[in-house]
């Protein structure tokens, strides 16, 4: 989706986490009431070890297993709101950076915290924190 065609569009991070659900759920309702699409959007990365004589996986299945576990989150939650439509996407890199791409031109950027890491990290989230400093839309965070 390029940034022009994310113009009416609310970007939601998904890491199938309670808050992640939640914000979805907020999201949703938003999208309803402004007539609004979804963009959903799940970041992942390789492992530190990957690439080390580690082999785990190929990073064709952890991208499989991203879009997976996205499917799986949106179609759980987005049931109750089948007249809002939701775009879904796996992204290889870092969450905050992907979030910040994704959401150039959208409306609004919706985030679920989990509240990880440091004093800063306990009341937002390193993630939450991030895009609410560089996004370049209005940043909702939901927190669990």
């Amino acid at each position: 989706m390029s940034e022009q065609e994310r113009a009416g569009t609310i970007v939601v991070g998904i890491d199938g986490s309670d808050p992640s659900r939640r914000a979805l759920e907020w999201a949703l309702r938003q999208a309803r009431l402004q007539g609004a699409a979804i963009l959903a959007v799940q970041a992942w990365e390789l492992p530190d070890i990957y690439g080390t004589g580690a082999m785990v996986m190929p990073g064709e299945q952890f991208s499989e297993s991203a879009q997976e576990a996205l499917n799986a989150t949106v179609g759980a939650v987005a049931a109750e709101w089948p007249d809002v439509p939701i775009a879904r996407e796996a992204v290889q890199g870092h969450p905050a950076k992907v979030l910040l791409d994704k959401a150039k031109g959208a409306e609004l950027l919706v985030v679920g915290s989990r509240g990880h890491g440091g004093f800063i990290g306990a009341l937002i989230g390193s993630v939450s924190h991030r895009v609410i400093q560089h996004a370049s839309c209005p940043v909702v965070v939901i927190h669990g």
